[in-house]
């Protein structure tokens, strides 16, 4: 986001918060995210997907504790 690059859908560190974009975004900053920190778990966040994925064991994990948000993200309102 900060770097100007399109975005296809965000994902949410679950160990410390990072906000980074999908592999089907140019800069697959998620996944870079993993690989420079070794935090496992992200967080399908943009959308709210419910569902998270794990680095690790190369697997979709059940997140019933999504991370809660102050609001939409301005690209899902109406009237953006």
């Amino acid at each position: 986001m900060a770097s100007g690059m399109a975005w296809v859908h965000l994902r949410l560190c679950r160990s410390c918060g990072h906000v980074g974009c999908c592999d089907n975004s140019p800069g697959r900053h998620a996944t870079a995210h993993y690989f420079a920190t070794a935090h496992p778990i992200i967080e399908g966040y943009d959308p709210p997907e419910g569902w998270g994925w794990c680095y690790v064991d190369e697997e979709f994990v059940v997140l019933p504790d999504q991370t809660p948000r102050r609001g939409p993200i301005p690209r899902f309102c109406d009237g953006l």
